[in-house]
């Protein structure tokens, strides 16, 4: 007699083991792997996805379980996209039920069936065409909306229309109620009618970077698109999609931050039309859902997103681009710790389709490889239409009075570029209006009751809030440890530049871009508009403001303040620092105006400082490079991060000695260095005691083949039950 077939099941959470099922009740006919199931689990029940299909099991049959139901008719995911998540799993030593669940959206982590509803879209109705909009002046919400849809005139997705117009559902419903605007069927185009008008002819440089890619667009290889600030590197993602979608296949486009995806929608819609995806955090579930299946499905050909679209389903992806991959936005920091960068080349040699890497200030990472002919590596040095990169100039502000952060000679550079008619942006990467407060009479601090850290104060809201817990409390009257009613700030956040800004130049309007003044929806969106169509001569904000933005009339650009990533205690601190002052500074002169950037600092004889300003990224890295080689340092090392924390301060530390001492007695372990245990540099953090234990081989193989031992080891020390301990491959922050 043939033995009843066994299910294999994955679950979410940190069980690093797949459960085992009968099949339900009333099913004869064997199940697809990758479809999802209900079973039973504890006192409750739980939604599982088919791994494999089995004979045996390691647990009797009688003590076996019986599926509740299956959910699917047909799989979620198919054998390619298991293949990643399988590799994903194993070599970031995640379990792979938490590693499938996090790759679905919300909505199929959970005990429903599919929904294949069309995402809600709105266009013009023929009354709304013909309406005079002028009537709604003292309505702009409902006004936004119409200019937003008069561009749109086959329509937009209600998640799209409310982000570009701010708008909101009772917005829609009062336009609908008038008869204005209706809702609509959004039918895919392979391209707009416009097409052309929003194509910039290519100079030399990108169409020898399309050229290349263009001959190798049925094969694996990664290619680093190198090119400065304003150097067209769009212009040549979207030749190259244009190229691939002629083929009938699938592009895959990651970008760091939802900040950078409006402007790129719009204008990958311009030229691509309704083929575009757009998939990050801020989406509802069911938008989410929705994108997730037309990609799955094929009834949409470009994709893009944020780290997590990197899982999307695509089954004939014929191009990955991942804009900025420099950014340490791709890494996720908590849970299922990937770098998305790292799995889009994965997923690209898994599709056999080229990965293009693309930067202004590519990570030594992706440089390494390129100099070991790993990656092929495009080069485009000058800007497009003759435009000139920025002077770069230090303003030494020792002994020298600020005026809320701000020296003489950058207030007039400032008071001299708005005179004449020019946009002025300026960065500082603090929100906040202050760091810290102190009582001037006892020098008492605003410190965080749960961190080693200082609480930022932000005035408008009259709270200190810690940025690392986010612990939160009011601003004091007085002080609390002696009762003194003299507290004064300690530096500058962007909130206080704000405001001296706007007492130094009342006559110039002011937009300012940093986490709390974009929380609310299609305040962002709202501010860039402000911003393009120059209702804001002065700019202000933190790298939100910095990344991937084109400001053709911005020819100033101040860095207020960078001396705080001088002197880090990572040793990725100097990379960090010198992408960020590059990208920060290719803000400025962008169009015909020549670009000048001031860069405040107290050490203005740094080397960083001097390389940077003088010679550029590309002396920099090499120096860099040649300091981590010295050093045997990523890239020339491989690094494995493990972290504990615990409430009680010993617990910590006692188990990763008992865990270093673990790894220690295992195969391989001569190939492998062990340094610590360690307090984390931030060794108190939301209430809980820290501790790190790094792990580096001068071989990534070998590495992982220990890794696979100590892993399982850790598991079962009875340390491990009294802390919190988490597995970071490839660690990108030591926090």
């Amino acid at each position: 007699m043939v033995s009843e077939p066994i299910l294999r099941i994955a679950l979410s959470g940190p069980l690093r083991t797949l459960f085992d099922y009968l099949m339900p009740v009333g099913m004869s006919q064997l199940p697809i792997i990758g479809t999802r199931f209900q079973v039973p689990f504890g006192r409750g029940g739980r939604t599982g996805l088919l791994i494999g299909i089995s004979d045996s099991s390691e647990l009797p049959r009688e003590r076996l379980k019986r599926a509740t139901r299956q959910l699917d008719d047909g799989p979620l995911l198919n054998e390619k996209e298991m293949r990643l998540l399988q590799w994903a799993a194993d070599y970031y030593q995640h379990p792979l039920g938490d590693v499938i669940f996090q790759a679905l959206p919300v909505n199929l982590r959970k005990t429903r069936a599919i929904s294949l509803a069309r995402p809600e879209a709105w266009r013009l109705s023929a009354t709304g065409r013909q309406a005079d909009i002028a009537k709604l002046s003292r309505a702009p919400k409902q006004l936004a909306v119409m200019q937003t849809l008069s561009v749109h005139t086959d329509g937009l997705l209600k998640a799209e229309l409310i982000a570009s117009s701010g708008a909101s559902d009772s917005v829609l419903r009062s336009l609908n109620a008038r008869g204005w605007i209706e809702r609509c069927h959004l039918v895919p185009s392979n391209q707009s009618d416009d097409n052309e008008q929003h194509r910039h002819p290519l100079n030399p440089a990108q169409q020898a970077a399309v050229d290349q890619v263009s001959a190798r667009l049925n094969e694996f290889i990664p290619f680093l698109l190198n090119g400065v600030t304003g150097s067209g590197k769009t212009e040549v993602y979207l030749c190259l999609i244009e190229a691939v979608l002629a083929q009938g296949r699938q592009v895959l486009v990651l970008v760091p931050e939802i900040g950078l995806t409006p402007q790129l929608m719009d204008r990958f819609k311009q030229r691509l039309g309704h083929q575009v995806a757009l998939l990050h955090s801020a989406l509802a579930d069911g938008e989410r859902e929705a994108v997730w299946h037309d990609l799955r499905l094929g009834n949409k050909q470009v994709l893009l997103g944020t780290r997590s679209a990197v899982f999307t389903p695509m089954p004939d992806l014929g191009l990955v681009v991942v804009d900025e991959e420099h950014d340490l936005s791709y890494k996720q920091q908590e849970g299922f710790r990937y770098s998305a960068r790292d799995l889009a080349l994965v997923r690209g040699q898994q599709a056999g389709c080229p990965v293009l890497l693309g930067s202004a200030t590519p990570s030594l990472e992706s440089l390494r490889n390129a100099e070991e002919g790993r990656y092929q590596q495009l080069d485009l040095p000058n800007r497009v239409a003759d435009a000139s990169l920025p002077d770069m100039h230090l303003i030494d502000i020792r002994s020298v009075p600020l005026d809320g952060g701000l020296s003489p000679a950058m207030i007039n550079e400032i008071r001299t570029a708005l005179s004449n008619k020019e946009q002025v942006m300026l960065f500082l990467n603090r929100r906040g209006y202050a760091p810290m407060l102190t009582c001037h009479a006892c020098g008492w601090l605003t410190d965080c009751p749960r961190c080693d850290a200082r609480m930022t104060h932000h005035r408008k809201q009259n709270m200190l809030w810690c940025h690392h817990c986010g612990h939160q409390r009011r601003v004091p009257q007085q002080c609390p440890e002696c009762g003194s009613p003299d507290l004064r700030t300690i530096g500058q956040g962007t909130e206080q530049i704000e405001e001296r800004l706007g007492n130094l130049f009342p006559e110039a309007p002011l937009a300012r871009i940093d986490k709390d003044s974009t929380s609310r929806k299609g305040a962002l969106e709202k501010l860039l508009e402000g911003i393009h169509s120059g209702a804001y001569p002065l700019l202000l904000g933190t790298q939100m403001l910095a990344k991937g933005h084109h400001f053709p009339d911005v020819t100033l650009v101040g860095i207020l303040d960078v001396d705080q990533g001088l002197f880090g205690a990572d040793y990725r601190a100097s990379e960090r620092m010198a992408q960020l002052i590059l990208q920060v500074s290719g803000r400025a002169g962008r169009a015909a105006r020549p670009g000048r950037v001031l860069i405040q600092t107290r050490h203005p004889e740094h080397p960083l400082m001097q390389i940077l300003t003088r010679q550029g990224y590309s002396a920099f890295s090499k120096e860099a490079l040649a300091e981590r080689r010295l050093a045997l340092l990523p890239p020339f090392s491989h690094q494995v991060l493990i972290r504990a924390e615990s409430t009680k301060a010993s617990d910590p530390i006692e188990f990763l000695h008992r865990a270093a001492a673990v790894g220690k007695s295992l195969n391989g372990a001569d190939q492998i260095e062990l340094w610590g245990p360690v307090p984390a540099p931030m060794e108190r953090r939301a209430g809980r005691i820290r501790a790190h234990l790094l792990v580096q081989s001068s071989q990534r193989k070998p590495l992982h083949q220990w890794l696979a031992q100590w892993v399982p080891e850790l598991i079962t020390l009875p340390e491990a039950r009294k802390v919190r301990w988490s597995i970071d491959v490839d660690p990108m922050e030591m926090l």
